[in-house]
């Protein structure tokens, strides 16, 4: 894919020409800061897309997957990605995780002035620091669970005391290194039972727990306007039926095109934000989790990613994937487009041995795929042994299936994952069977 020149110059009408036209188009070039599953479907949709692409490894595992759709650099050789961005002409870096922000290379990032598709500054404070998220909405009338702050065991347990209720506990600042990764506690024991076993180097953030109707929405910000995609759902827990802890990423979800926002998530919990977003000149996308709670939606936390499971899912619904990221990180008018019969979409993740107790780790396993697939199979952590796929670590891949129907897309990406098979490995088998439509618990 080829924009016209004026589009790269930021004017307000995106135009996409075919590869090889006339002189005066130019291809997007994009470099994907990550690593894994994630980084891998973010360049080969692009890259099918037209545009060249390329990925700065920013973590010491899942490295294969991103190589085969592009050019990899280790930050081991190069710590910084600014030089390449410089050499490489990079028209827009785009971040798979908030961790590149707190990189030693973040201000001299920002002084290239190289289009990101990530809010940058102030306005990732948004997910980054938990209480501003719960502040935000407070000041502008949006609902969300009671929430508070304790530096210590000791003032978790008189929160408690103060407040008999289960909480679901979170790190204070959100990161992929934080000390407390998400603990859902369901009762008032369960929640007193974990203030004993938390790390509290940063303290811990207790939010109200209200139940299970959890759904999801994503939306790109830009020139000032919000611009719904999907309505999603993430199926955190690590097994069928929704048991299981809440594992570290998400072991499948669902998407549905939702331009309209036809469960109202955006209409309550983004749009109301449309001043903020302006005023510290939001532009990337937004993703608003909410639990419904007697029958009004609750915000649990926004991403300002489109999501480990939805991402992929996305960029293959859009018919225009790489201008809507550069415009977007332009921080331009966007015209949303989607591909015929792609309305629906299901990832099923495909777990390694030991997930999700991440301490339990087993030998590098053969990764058999037993027929062709016939849809996209991202991918994670593996590497090749010879002409065959070993298990690098605990997840392996993702298998989405895109359709015009839900059922559709469920079954393609069942069909496919079946196709692979690898020591120990499983699947949740029952995406799409609950807490779908939204507000189903």
């Amino acid at each position: 894919m080829v924009l016209d020149e004026k589009v790269r110059a930021g004017s307000d009408h995106s135009g996409e020409m075919a590869p090889g036209s006339r002189a005066g188009a130019q291809t997007i070039s994009a470099m994907v800061l990550g690593v894994g599953a994630f980084a891998y479907s973010t360049a080969q949709i692009l890259r099918e897309s037209g545009a060249r692409v390329s990925t700065y490894l920013t973590r010491d595992y899942a490295h294969h997957a991103p190589s085969l759709a592009g050019d990899t650099f280790h930050r081991e050789q190069f710590p910084s990605p600014c030089p390449l961005i410089r050499e490489r002409k990079i028209d827009v870096v785009i971040p798979m995780s908030i961790d590149w922000a707190q990189a030693p290379w973040t201000d001299e990032l920002l002084e290239l002035g190289v289009p990101i598709f990530s809010p940058t500054r102030e306005a990732m404070k948004i997910e980054r620091e938990r209480d501003f998220a719960r502040s935000l909405c407070h000041d502008f009338k949006i609902p969300f669970p009671r929430a508070l702050v304790a530096r210590n065991r000791l003032e978790a347990e008189q929160i408690l005391e103060q407040h008999r209720l289960p909480f679901v506990l979170k790190n204070p600042l959100c990161s992929p290194t934080s000390p407390i990764h998400t603990i859902l506690c369901e009762t008032l024991e369960d929640t007193r039972s974990w203030l004993r076993h938390v790390d509290y180097a940063e303290g811990v953030f207790l939010q109200e727990y209200l139940g299970r109707a959890e759904a999801g929405h994503i939306a790109l910000v830009s020139g000032g306007e919000i611009y719904s995609l999907v309505t999603n759902q993430e199926y955190k827990r690590a097994f069928h039926n929704n048991m299981g802890i809440v594992a570290g990423a998400p072991l499948g979800g669902l998407v549905e095109q939702d331009a309209g926002d036809q469960y109202g998530l955006a209409r309550e919990l983004l749009h109301p934000l449309l001043p903020w977003f302006r005023e510290v000149n939001y532009h990337g996308p937004i993703q608003v989790t909410a639990v419904q709670h007697q029958g009004q939606w609750h915000v649990i936390e926004y991403n300002i990613r489109v999501g480990v499971t939805s991402g992929a899912m996305i960029l293959r619904m859009l018919a225009n994937p790489a201008a809507v990221l550069l415009r977007t990180a332009q921080d331009r008018k966007l015209d949303i487009r989607f591909a015929e019969r792609r309305n629906f979409g299901c990832s099923v993740t495909l777990a390694g041995y030991g997930y999700p107790y991440v301490q339990i780790k087993g030998p590098p396993l053969p990764v058999e795929v037993t027929a062709p697939f016939d849809c996209d199979v991202w991918w994670n952590e593996v590497a090749p042994d010879g002409d065959a796929l070993v298990t690098t670590g605990h997840r392996i891949a993702d298998v989405i299936g895109i359709a015009a129907s839900l059922d559709e897309a469920i079954a393609k990406a069942y069909s496919n994952i079946r196709r692979i098979r690898s020591l120990g490995s499983y699947y949740r088998t029952d995406i799409g069977r609950s807490l779908w439509p939204p507000g189903r618990p």
